[in-house]
């Protein structure tokens, strides 16, 4: 079983924020491949269903951004899965706007939601897809982030959600990952 976590924040105002560029993926990857994330346990979101022939539980914690760790470990136990089994997306400003990476272990790179997940974890060897948005050009980071695409940046984030969906595909259908890298870096 794969598990597959978008980062974001609860709460109807953070909707269709910046930051909640995970959840924006996940969701678009759930809607995809008709996985309702309608059942509430452990702190999260979530559902299940298959994909490309593997089982993958599909995340979104219903804690705060940098609470995340406190629904992704206690998921990994209660569902047995490995962390290499796993990926996590979430927005980073250090990437351009329309752009992906994936990493397959680092350090938080000052994201507070993994920051959370390496705590509650114990390692930083986890997979994860950044997705860019940019660094504020005129804005505080916090109003920034908390803040909507622009009319002119959503086909820029359109295009990186539809890139990660695809990336996270290919690692669900058996991909090896620096293959991925490379594909998608």
């Amino acid at each position: 079983m794969k598990m597959i976590v978008g980062l974001g924040n609860i709460g109807p105002q953070y909707n269709e924020t910046r930051h909640n560029t995970g959840f924006m993926v996940v969701d678009a990857f759930a809607q995809k491949h008709g996985i309702d994330l309608t059942t509430r346990k452990l702190d999260a979101r979530y559902g299940t269903g298959m994909v490309n022939g593997e089982k993958v539980l599909v995340v979104k914690p219903t804690t705060f951004m940098n609470e995340s760790g406190r629904a992704v470990h206690p998921l990994m136990n209660y569902f047995k899965i490995d962390l290499d089994d796993i990926m996590v997306v979430h927005d980073d400003m250090d990437l351009p706007l329309g752009r992906i990476r994936l990493r397959d272990h680092g350090s938080a790179g000052g994201h507070n939601g993994i920051k959370s997940i390496i705590a509650h974890v114990s390692s930083q060897d986890f997979k994860r897809i950044k997705v860019g948005i940019a660094h504020p050009q005129q804005h505080t980071v916090v109003d920034y982030v908390l803040g909507k695409f622009t009319t002119e940046q959503a086909p820029l984030f359109n295009q990186a959600k539809d890139n990660a969906v695809a990336a996270l595909e290919d690692w669900v259908a058996g991909s090896e990952f620096p293959k991925l890298m490379n594909q998608y870096n």
